[in-house]
C-alpha cells in the first residue's frame, strides 16, 4: 500500500515539474512554432450503390480526399471488412493542400445476395489517425 502511495506521489510531483517547465519555456518570450501535421479530409465518406445485379461484375467508386494539414500526408495502410471489397490508394505522400483518390472495388459475386454494408478503414499520419469509408447496397440474383 505504501508503494502505491509513493508511486502516486512521484507521478504527481513529476507531472507538476513538467507543467512548470512548459510554462517557463512559453513565458521566456521565445516563439512557439506551430506543430506541423497532416490532416486527411474526406468530403464524401460513403456511397450507396442501390440495387445491383449479383452477377453483373465489379462495382467501383472513387473517393477524393484532401490534405488540409501543414505536413505531407502518408497513408500507411487500408483495411477492408471482407475479401469481396478491395481498395487502392496513393503510395506516395500527398503534399499539404494536395488531393488524392482512394478507389474501392466491390465484387458482389463473392458474397451472398441481399443488402450489404462494407467498411474501409484508412490509417495515416493524419491528426485523426484513422478515417472510415462505408459502401452499401443491395445485391440481387
Amino acid at each position: 500500500m505504501k508503494l502505491i502511495r509513493f508511486l502516486f506521489f512521484l507521478v504527481f510531483v513529476c507531472g507538476g515539474f513538467s507543467a512548470v517547465r512548459a510554462q517557463e519555456s512559453s513565458a521566456s518570450g521565445g516563439p512557439v512554432a506551430p506543430k506541423k501535421e497532416a490532416r486527411l479530409v474526406l468530403p464524401v465518406a460513403s456511397h450507396n450503390f442501390g440495387d445491383v445485379a449479383r452477377k453483373g461484375g465489379s462495382l467501383v467508386q472513387d473517393f477524393v480526399f484532401r490534405n488540409e494539414g501543414s505536413a505531407p500526408l502518408v497513408i500507411v495502410r487500408v483495411l477492408t471488412s471482407c475479401s469481396c471489397f478491395k481498395a487502392s490508394f496513393p503510395k506516395r505522400p500527398v503534399p499539404p493542400g494536395g488531393e488524392g483518390v482512394i478507389r474501392v472495388t466491390y465484387e458482389p459475386l463473392k458474397s451472398e445476395p441481399g443488402t450489404f454494408s462494407k467498411v474501409l478503414q484508412i490509417y495515416s499520419n493524419s491528426a485523426s489517425g484513422r478515417e472510415v469509408i462505408t459502401v452499401q447496397g443491395n445485391s440481387i440474383e
